[in-house]
């Protein structure tokens, strides 16, 4: 008999003072849920004062903004956690703590990051932070390198894939960056305006092509354990500090699927800017997401060739020149899921505030169609764009 219940907040706060390596446990007195995802309840547990002090974090077993109608597994409760686990262990800077975990409850207790903010909401008021797009890079470099075949023993990484088996929601990931949004379904979400391109890219033969290699990809390639969802509002930031959360998508997957979604959460908001902030500022903006962009691919291609170069296990693999072939390919991949980041968030079932809290209609819905028009030109020239100065070439004259 399972031991599941969906927690109170009063379970919460029982829960964090067991569990939240607190020193003064009966100090935390009250919890409030601050979920704002599709998939959890979260809640900040607080002491007499108002302090948050713990988090704690639970999976629900449906789709939220659905409903019990989009039943959901609670193992990814497991597998967010040992995902956090796993990589906290390989780069515990820039990885949130994990304090305790219950897979049957699909519960864990978090260590409190009241004191970041979400990289998304700042990046949304135009707030620059000069170390995150590198910290990111280096989360990245470190958590994909160390489990993947370079470093990871063959056999203890096949009992890792399995370990790491989320078939739910990676079919999730699945329908709403590769199929959904390139077909009449009912979970799109757009505005009107925006009909006669979102139909232009369903009749799009070349863009339809290199979607179906992308997907392929996602569903073939166990490359590295994979964050699986590693986008601006999955990031906590603070003035020199940076923590990942929020990987209940954990999997082994390509590589360039965590690169490709981190590249596109910024170039969404680069797309948004026009209609977020003043022209001078969003030009500078702009210019700003260019170069955070420019900075996490060169810092994560570096960090990573010399992770090779010093760590790799594999004799075969350790062949001169093989990690910056391989590289090549992760390059690819993640300019063309970068693109499937653009478009999904623009007329898919998850939008972001980059774009959606533009106020003035037809600024956002020119925002819109710039997002669209630079997924599609990411996608289907993924293979042309070599490099990162043709990456930034491409989109500064996508407009």
């Amino acid at each position: 008999m399972s031991l599941y219940r969906t927690f109170t907040a009063a379970d919460a706060v029982a829960y964090a003072r067991q569990y939240g390596q607190v020193a003064d446990p009966q100090s935390l007195v009250s919890a409030e849920e601050i979920g704002d995802g599709n998939l959890n309840l979260v809640f900040k547990i607080r002491d007499p004062q108002g302090v948050s002090r713990a988090i704690v974090k639970q999976a629900l077993p449906y789709v939220r903004c659905v409903g019990e109608s989009w039943p959901l597994t609670l193992d990814r409760a497991r597998i967010e956690a040992q995902t956090l686990l796993v990589h906290g262990a390989l780069c515990p800077r820039h990885t949130v703590q994990v304090l305790h975990h219950d897979p049957e409850l699909a519960v864990m207790v978090q260590e409190d990051l009241s004191d970041h903010h979400i990289w998304r909401s700042e990046l949304v008021k135009g707030r620059y932070y000069p170390l995150a797009a590198g910290q990111l890079a280096e989360y990245l470099a470190q958590t994909l390198f160390h489990t993947s075949d370079f470093y990871q023993n063959a056999q203890e990484k096949k009992a890792e894939v399995s370990r790491f088996a989320n078939p739910e929601l990676c079919q999730i990931t699945e329908d709403l960056f590769f199929t959904d949004p390139y077909i009449d379904h009912e979970r799109n979400q757009f505005d009107e305006a925006l009909l006669p391109q979102v139909q232009e890219l369903r009749n799009d033969a070349a863009l339809r092509l290199a979607v179906a290699g992308l997907k392929h990809r996602f569903l073939s390639k166990a490359e590295a354990l994979l964050h699986g969802d590693i986008h601006s509002g999955s990031v906590f930031v603070a003035e020199g500090r940076l923590k990942a959360i929020d990987a209940e998508f954990g999997f082994y997957g390509p590589i360039g699927f965590d690169l490709g979604t981190a590249l596109g959460n910024l170039l969404l908001n680069y797309c948004g800017l026009p209609g977020l902030l003043s022209p001078r500022d969003a030009a500078a903006g702009r210019e700003q997401r260019l170069q955070d962009v420019r900075e996490l691919w060169l810092i994560f291609a570096d960090r990573f060739l010399t992770l090779c170069h010093q760590h790799t296990r594999d004799a075969a693999l350790a062949v001169p020149g093989y990690a910056e072939q391989f590289l090549d390919q992760v390059w690819q991949d993640a300019v063309g899921y970068a693109g499937t980041e653009l478009i999904r968030r623009t007329i898919g079932l998850a939008h972001v505030a980059d774009l959606d809290s533009i106020s003035e209609p037809e600024m956002r819905a020119e925002c819109h169609r710039n997002a669209l028009s630079l997924g599609r030109t990411l996608i289907v020239n993924a293979a042309q764009i070599e490099h990162i100065d043709a990456l930034l070439a491409r989109i500064r004259q996508n407009g």
